[in-house]
């Protein structure tokens, strides 16, 4: 997990961290389609990071408020995709 990744998840509010996590989502959906694959528009700079980010941040939700948008199967998809 990276340091911004880390810090977001310790210091933020859900209301900020679905935010950042729906902005991960756009980040695969771009790089995977006009993006045409450049690590560059990714937020964590490297896909395995990307990936590790979304996972942890996910994981930061109590199983309450995971949101209902994403799954960690949805997540796993997009490691597949990208890798």
């Amino acid at each position: 997990m990276t340091n911004s990744m880390r810090e977001i998840i310790e210091t933020s509010e859900n209301r900020y961290k679905y935010m950042v996590l729906d902005r991960l989502v756009q980040d695969c959906r771009y790089f995977l389609g006009n993006g045409n694959r450049l690590v560059k528009y990714l937020w964590s700079g490297s896909v395995k990071e990307h990936i590790e980010d979304m996972k942890a941040l996910f994981n930061s939700f109590k199983d309450e408020d995971k949101p209902e948008w994403l799954t960690m199967a949805d997540i796993e998809n997009y490691e597949k995709e990208m890798m």
